[in-house]
């Protein structure tokens, strides 16, 4: 027996509305069509490195990039570990990067934050935490400014907001 032709149509278009048709590179494109920070580029190569994206819908994609941004504060945390081990830092570089390290510590959590709440559905509490990992990163960065020491952290900012700008563009896109 087969289900009416109509419930047929509709539940292909609630599907479709849901994003199970997304794709990493047809989301990246509508996340860059609405806010003109969002890096295409940056966003179809990092989404697509992760092992679940050729399988998500935009919520899952959401996630992921919420999940990135975890991922590089970490890693930001581990540079900053191997920095502060080597000898012969200078003391305000040192300082610099002790703060750094702890503004990283809780970017961890507020991209980690992000995802819970997106996960949760609570799509504009997720875009503030979001939002918090972006200040956390500039931070991060005038920190270094005001010591006059360039940064060596500077690729792990730029990724930081890059990635929160695309959580964000990308949770934009959920209906």
């Amino acid at each position: 027996m087969r289900p009416p032709a109509a419930l047929m149509v509709a539940a292909a278009i609630l599907l479709m509305l849901a994003g199970v048709d997304a794709t990493v590179e047809t989301t990246c494109k509508a996340a860059a069509d609405e806010d003109v920070h969002v890096n295409y580029v940056f966003c179809v190569s990092e989404l697509s490195k992760h092992y679940q994206s050729s399988d998500a819908d935009t919520w899952g994609l959401a996630k992921i990039a919420a999940n990135m941004g975890v991922n590089n504060a970490y890693g930001a945390i581990h540079d900053i570990e191997r920095l502060l081990a080597k000898p012969g830092m200078d003391a305000k570089t040192k300082v610099t990067l002790g703060q750094c390290q702890g503004l990283y510590d809780n970017m961890k959590f507020t991209f980690a934050g992000a995802y819970d709440e997106i996960n949760g559905r609570n799509y504009a509490a997720g875009k503030e935490e979001a939002a918090k990992a972006v200040s956390l990163a500039h931070q991060c960065d005038d920190a270094f400014v005001k010591v006059a020491v360039p940064s060596p952290l500077k690729q792990r900012s730029l990724y930081s907001v890059q990635t929160a700008i695309v959580c964000t563009a990308i949770t934009n896109l959920i209906r």
